[in-house]
């Protein structure tokens, strides 16, 4: 099992990320598994 590629997110997904997670409807492990992130990165 290699490692992926380091990936370059853009400002329309930044702000998509942001808007769900400012809304505090999901838990943050949901908000990483939604958009394929590291929890780390939505906090």
């Amino acid at each position: 099992m290699g490692k992926r590629p380091r990936r370059n997110h853009g400002p329309a997904f930044k702000a998509k990320v942001a808007l769900v997670a400012m809304r505090g409807a999901k838990t943050v492990a949901a908000m990483a598994q939604q958009f394929d992130v590291h929890p780390n990165q939505i906090t």
